[in-house]
């Protein structure tokens, strides 16, 4: 077994239990933001589909680390897709945080940017190479055995 590879068991608990997190976290802020005032709510019309997208990619997430869970061919393939959408968000998400940083605000102090680069790498990195650590798992002869000889 690769250094990179993760033992299946943990991929897929991790993976759900990861999800149902974010989706119940997810749903207290939308019910959350459901009881606020007037304007508060008014956030939830425009961010529907943003929120409506992020539930299926959540959900994505849960349906493959249970397929994983109980071995099923399906979930390696739903888990991986669920990794690499996840890479590419966060990794758009980093740059458009960066990016907000850099525009020029009146009255507010330079930005910190080792502060804001160091921020964005501690969430940044573990993602990536957890994500990676999974798709190069999925993808190993030995799992592939796993999964075949269930």
């Amino acid at each position: 077994m690769s250094e990179l590879q993760l033992p299946l068991g943990f991929i897929g608990w991790f993976f759900t239990l990861f999800s149902v997190a974010a989706l119940a976290l997810g749903a207290v802020l939308i019910i959350a933001l459901a009881r606020a005032d007037a304007p508060q709510r008014n956030i939830l019309t425009f961010t529907f589909w943003n929120d409506a997208m992020l539930a299926g990619i959540w959900v994505l997430g849960l349906a493959g680390g249970i397929g994983v869970i109980r071995l099923e061919a399906w979930g390696r393939y739903i888990l991986e897709l669920f990794c690499w959408a996840l890479i590419v968000l966060i990794l758009l998400s980093a740059a458009t945080r960066l990016y907000a940083l850099s525009r020029p605000r009146e009255g507010e102090p330079p930005v910190n940017w080792i502060g804001a680069l160091a921020g964005a790498t501690l969430v940044l990195v573990p993602i990536v190479v957890v994500c990676a650590a999974t798709i190069v798992t999925l993808r190993s002869p030995e799992t592939l055995a796993a999964f075949r000889d269930r």
